[in-house]
């Protein structure tokens, strides 16, 4: 499990060194930590968080730094994790967001509420925003996650009746967009959208 992820980006710095632009998927980064938790707990290695030894501390950026521009091609990572229990202290969750240019987090509770994609958005992060997204992207982007972060604090006082409409405006105007701004924010599989139409439903949500 180990080898076969170095042999996987491997193959895809090969490519990226001939030129292409790689996409490397790779399910999970969890398995291949499990898995270099057995072997240093096997040759004696003490340990530490969770159980896992030094060497994973070690192997993991070894692994995940590998990827990422060269000088004539690309390779474009995407790695998943299974946490166990709490994300925010799952150290493999925390060593791979301590290392990438960004992660997305999912919500159980929102797949639970039939929400998809069940994507957390106030949870996740791009490191390479202020490098990618134009400056209307970005603005509407923070005024989202303004008003979502905002309506996530008062949930509970709309929810028992305790809300007083009218002693906060960015509240107020986070309770009227909250239905566009979810709606903005499911998307069914067969139901693609390009950069334009997404920042043309970001602009009507905030109309």
């Amino acid at each position: 499990r180990v080898r076969a992820a170095f042999v996987a980006t491997t193959l895809a710095e090969y490519h990226r060194d001939q030129g292409r632009n790689v996409l490397l998927l790779m399910d999970s980064l969890t398995r291949f930590a499990r898995a270099q938790r057995e072997i240093g707990l096997a040759v004696g290695e003490p340990p530490t968080r969770r159980g896992y030894p030094p060497s994973f501390f070690s192997a993991l950026p070894r692994l995940l730094e590998r990827a990422g521009p060269g000088p004539t091609g690309s390779i474009t990572a995407l790695y998943t994790v299974l946490t166990e229990g709490d994300a925010a202290s799952d150290p493999v969750a925390e060593e791979a967001r301590s290392i990438l240019d960004g992660h997305i987090a999912l919500s159980a509770e929102l797949a639970q509420r039939n929400y998809f994609p069940a994507v957390d958005v106030l949870r996740s992060r791009s490191r390479l925003m202020e490098q990618v997204a134009g400056e209307e992207h970005k603005r509407l982007a923070m005024r989202i996650r303004e008003l979502m972060a905002r309506y996530g604090e008062i949930e509970m006082l709309i929810r028992v009746g305790e809300y007083s409409a009218g002693s906060d405006p960015l509240a107020d105007e986070a309770i009227a967009r909250h239905a566009a701004i979810e709606a903005f924010l499911r998307q069914n599989a067969g139901e693609p959208s390009n950069l334009e139409q997404t920042l043309m439903h970001m602009r009507q949500v905030l109309a």
